[in-house]
């Protein structure tokens, strides 16, 4: 898996009928959520450090998941288009039965779970928590199949070094410096079912992010971003879990022209607003 080669991804998507709905956790504080930051109004240093972020990140998972490539692609190229295009309005399923700390749980084993899957897992994975070692180790026990937990737990630790956190103004714990917020939270615009087979899924799904730190002396304000994740799901102890995953730029629309908000805007809303639990 990696995360510059699934050219054949991210650009198909057709046309849509309503939104992705969302549901609300059950209690706040959840580590993810929602927004999006305009970069009208950023100095061209600012933006520079800002894309230097999201380049970092890419190339960290791009590591990680550099010796899955030939699995991961050859399953994605394999796999047809489907000749309709899939709407991304609600279908009134039930998403889950239940939730695993911060990651949803439960999921159907129908085209409906496997999205809402596919969904949920797309925040976890680039949250900021997925920096912070303990976490790390927590997210990929839940959201990983039990054949992949020790093999992306080596790979993500080794990605995420101490070396790429300082980059980031982080320490070895993931932690940013005293009067910093490190930010990096994802929201799914929709997804799409690639394939469905049996015990095993692949899926796509658009989002946008913020990603940066916040606070008066940052070097890496935070700035938002449009990717595609493309996940391998695979139906284990009852439940989809990731078996494989990579992501690739865009679909991205046109920057707004939003008055940008200061750092301590940012921080105080990405203390205040708690997430979802994303549901097809």
């Amino acid at each position: 898996m990696s995360l510059s080669d699934d050219g054949g991804y991210g650009g198909d998507r057709g046309p849509e009928t309503g939104q992705t709905r969302t549901r609300l956790p059950d209690s706040g504080g959840d580590a993810y959520g929602s927004g999006r930051r305009s970069r009208a109004g950023v100095s061209s240093r600012n933006l520079v450090t800002g894309v230097g972020v999201v380049v970092l990140l890419i190339a960290a998972i791009a590591f990680a998941n550099r010796s899955d490539s030939g699995s991961a692609d050859s399953a994605a190229d394999s796999s047809p288009k489907s000749s309709t295009p899939q709407p991304t309005a609600p279908t009134g399923t039930k998403p889950v039965t239940g939730k695993n700390g911060d990651i949803a749980t439960g999921f159907a084993k129908t085209e409906q779970g496997a999205q809402s899957a596919a969904a949920n897992y797309a925040v976890a994975l680039v949250s900021a928590n997925i920096l912070k070692p303990t976490e790390r180790h927590s997210i990929v026990q839940k959201a990983f199949a039990p054949d992949k937990v020790e093999e992306m737990q080596t790979k993500l630790d080794g990605a995420y070094s101490a070396g790429f956190l300082k980059k980031l103004g982080l320490d070895a714990n993931g932690n940013a410096a005293h009067g910093m917020t490190y930010i990096s939270r994802t929201v799914p615009v929709g997804t799409k079912l690639v394939k469905l087979s049996g015990n095993t899924a692949s899926l796509e799904v658009w989002c946008t992010g913020l990603f940066g730190a916040a606070g008066a002396k940052s070097t890496t304000p935070v700035t938002s971003d449009w990717f595609t994740m493309h996940l391998q799901l695979k139906w284990a102890d009852g439940d989809w879990k990731v078996d494989g995953f990579s992501q690739t730029d865009g679909p991205a629309p046109v920057n707004g022209d939003n008055k940008t908000s200061g750092a301590d805007q940012i921080a105080e809303a990405v203390q205040q607003y708690g997430g979802f639990t994303y549901a097809r």
